[in-house]
């Protein structure tokens, strides 16, 4: 449909989403570069300018000197001329030592002064230093980011802050995430809301003291709110904040980005919630994960799918009360067309939900990610689920560890991954089938040559399992695994971490490795571990070792020591 004039400009600008506005700042900080030097310039062309004036008109000099002027006439003028540039120079002077304060306050931080980025995450700031921070703002009047997140010690200060907000009005995203935020400073960052009018993004995640006084905040909401991001992630918000949350979302038409985790009174007010979220069809991301939602919230949410054509990311996932709720739900995933991410790790799904979403899975085309992890059903079902993955060729991450799986739905898993070229992330921990049976995956280990990811945590894994690994590495098929955790698997005999360690050095890119044992066991290294020391020192991008519970002699802690050392790798051990 062809939109005109200022309509299609609005249009446009909606469409955008908030992830973008980190990405187009990285783009205009390159157009800045050589912009510290600005006032010493601004000079040198203020002075140019002056005398190319006079250079250009002779004739004027000539006419002013010839002409019969008043005494009191000629000082006047003359003492205009004389005060214009030294007022402009002390402008110039006021804001080049503004700057030159901006940049000595955010070196004590370690930080770089920049003029549309004010990063302070996780600096140790006080009060005193938002006190200095705000004195600053007329200084940075380009900002249009700011950071404070991490900042435990700054809750209870914030009044001193935003009445400077007024001088950074271009501020577009605003992170406090983990501030200490209390009931005052909720207060004072509604009232300032009035003078950063061009917020997008707003970051309040991880403060607790939010809870129970939320409307503090979005009582100042207005009808043109410009809010694209809102990141409430455990606020312990309670039921009444859920009721002022709905009646800010009906002001934020343009919301995208919804982040309400971990806020477990929330699912009893979904309903309301969900009714003005019917009028925010630009939500890309929606994360409920851990709010109680129950059968009959899943049931208001999934009435609202229509009206999110965007959807790219849905978490539902640890909300253990909507065991079968997803069946009706399940049909009205088929609404979002561009939907990249589906979590419902945790949620207890029944029989029922998994039947409805075995019929459902094969639509959702653009799926990338999919979480249905720690739901015992999954694996007794049949295979049909697993096997029908093959219809999600742009997956990239399938999760699906303590599901309980049987032998027939691994092989179904198995015989799918043949299809998922995409593959970079695949998760089979805690399922026990997989034991003694891993060769059924060695076709896709081939045809997945960008995974870069390969959880096997506890799965009774036995020697020839790690075969299948080593050959595939020795192969080449595993040249981009950054992440192999084959932990807690105390079955494989000395003789399999023998064979493993032999061929380790084929994963060149290797960053994180976990060898560790169960918890409860202990276990001296044999034969194997000689062969671990000589080809640590070939994996040049090792980061991170996990041997716990191994039991190391004096002399191999000392061997392991020198090469931790001389390799800068974290290796863990008991």
């Amino acid at each position: 449909m062809d939109i005109k004039g200022s309509e299609k400009k609005e249009g446009e600008a909606q469409k955008k989403s908030p992830f973008d506005l980190i990405f187009s700042q990285i783009q205009r900080k390159k157009s800045d570069k050589g912009k510290s030097d600005i006032f010493q310039v601004k000079k040198f062309f203020k002075v140019f300018d002056k005398e190319a004036t006079k250079t250009a008109n002779p004739k004027d000099d000539q006419d002013s000197d010839n002409k019969s002027v008043p005494g009191d006439q000629v000082d006047c003028k003359k003492g205009n001329e004389e005060t214009s540039p030294i007022k402009e120079e002390d402008e110039l002077d006021s804001e080049t030592s503004g700057w030159l304060k901006v940049k000595e306050f955010m070196e004590k931080f370690g930080k770089k002064a920049e003029y549309q980025f004010i990063n302070l995450n996780n600096c140790g700031l006080t009060a005193t230093g938002i006190k200095e921070l705000g004195s600053l703002m007329p200084f940075m009047p380009d900002a249009e980011e700011i950071d404070l997140s991490w900042n435990e010690l700054v809750g209870g200060s914030m009044m001193l802050l935003t009445p400077h907000l007024g001088h950074v009005s271009s501020l577009r995203i605003l992170s406090l995430s983990n501030c200490g935020l209390t009931v005052n400073d909720a207060g004072a960052l509604g009232e300032a809301l009035q003078h950063i009018p061009n917020l997008q993004v707003l970051d309040l995640s991880w403060n607790n003291g939010l809870g129970g006084a939320l409307s503090r905040l979005t009582q100042h909401f207005t009808s043109n709110c410009e809010l694209k991001a809102l990141n409430l992630t455990e606020c312990s918000l309670k039921a009444e904040d859920g009721d002022s949350l709905a009646q800010a979302i009906s002001k934020m038409s343009r919301i995208e980005v919804l982040e309400l985790s971990e806020n477990k009174e929330l699912g009893s007010t979904m309903k309301n919630i969900t009714e003005e979220l019917k009028n925010c069809s630009c939500l890309w991301v929606l994360k409920l994960r851990s709010t109680c939602l129950h059968q009959d919230s899943i049931s208001y949410l999934s009435s609202a799918f229509q009206y999110w054509p965007y959807l790219r990311k849905l978490d539902l996932s640890c909300n253990k009360a909507t065991s079968g709720g997803f069946c009706e739900a399940a049909a009205r995933l088929t609404a979002f067309k561009q939907l990249e991410m589906l979590d419902i790790h945790q949620c207890c799904l029944s029989r029922a939900d998994v039947t409805a979403l075995t019929q459902v899975i094969p639509l959702l085309s653009n799926l990338q990610f999919l979480d249905i992890s720690s739901n015992k059903s999954i694996g007794l079902s049949s295979e049909h689920l697993f096997s029908r993955l093959r219809f999600l060729p742009k997956l990239k991450s399938v999760n699906i560890s303590n599901c309980t799986l049987k032998k027939e739905s691994f092989a179904g898993l198995a015989e799918a991954s043949h299809y998922l070229m995409d593959l970079q992330m695949l998760d089979l921990s805690w399922n026990k089938c997989v034991g003694g049976n891993l060769n059924l995956l060695s076709g896709a280990l081939q045809s997945a040559t960008g995974l870069q990811s390969l959880l096997l945590s506890s799965c009774n894994l036995v020697t020839q399992d790690l075969a299948v690994i080593a050959s595939a590495a020795q192969n080449g098929h595993l040249e981009r695994l950054e992440q192999l955790d084959i932990a807690y698997n105390d079955t494989v005999p000395d003789e399999g971490w023998s064979l493993f360690f032999e061929s380790v050095s084929a994963l060149k890119n290797i960053v994180e490795l976990d060898i560790s044992l169960r918890p409860a066991s202990s276990r001296e290294c044999g034969p194997w571990f000689i062969h671990l020391l000589s080809n640590l020192v070939k994996l040049p991008k090792l980061k991170e070792l996990g041997m716990q519970r191994w039991a190391l002699s004096a002399a191999e802690r000392q061997q392991l020591s020198r090469i931790q050392a001389e390799m800068k790798i974290n290796v863990h051990y008991d």
